[in-house]
């Protein structure tokens, strides 16, 4: 459309539009002064100024991914205070509790190795982590017997006897396991639940 084919109230509009305004100038210092005479308002505390409506201006997909994201917070939360309140669909769930020292057995086994000449013996194996201090064995008088008796689970153990804290030895009159992998072979004890050796 050209200036041309205007109406002519909107060229007459046009036209008042461009014109300069002229102001005299004891209008302008009239005005000027009603505005300095209003009074300054009141600052808003921060806190109020939260409180304030809003209004946000959003596309389709972004206020879509902020409704999904909305309930999928209230799923979560949902489920995390049924869960608390003991109201949950599933059944509570059991902790194993680990025993602290192994299982008492009623299964007592007793150990026999004969070293005349030893000063001590200890009994080592898988039913005591291989520690030296933990089984030691007591002399019978004078005949260089040396015994011990252990509570021992059902099963296969495997075990040696260390002669003054440095020689390993297996015991004879039992079987002989495989090479442990450090150049040690260790005798093999099996244990039946209830029975005595």
């Amino acid at each position: 459309m050209t200036d041309s084919e205007q109406h002519p109230y909107v060229e007459w509009i046009a036209s008042e539009a461009r014109r300069p305004v002229l102001m005299d100038s004891d209008a302008r210092d009239r005005i000027m002064a009603a505005v300095r005479a209003e009074p300054v308002p009141a600052a808003v505390p921060a806190w109020r100024r939260f409180l304030q409506p809003r209004v946000f201006h959003m596309s389709p997909a972004a206020s879509s991914l902020l409704a999904a994201g909305l309930v999928g917070i209230g799923v979560l939360t949902g489920v995390t205070m049924s869960n608390r309140g003991g109201h949950s669909a599933e059944p509570p769930r059991e902790v194993a509790v680990l025993p602290s020292q192994p299982p008492v057995s009623d299964t007592l086994v007793k150990f026999v190795f004969v070293a005349p000449q030893a000063q001590n013996v200890s009994l080592v194996g898988d039913f005591n982590e291989w520690d030296l201090a933990k089984t030691p064995m007591t002399r019978s008088g004078q005949s260089g017997l040396w015994t011990v008796v252990l509570p021992l689970s059902a099963g296969r153990h495997l075990y040696a006897f260390v002669v003054d804290g440095s020689s390993w030895v297996q015991d004879p009159s039992a079987p002989i396991a495989p090479d442990d992998g450090f150049g040690h072979a260790n005798s093999v004890k099996l244990v039946v639940r209830g029975s005595s050796s």
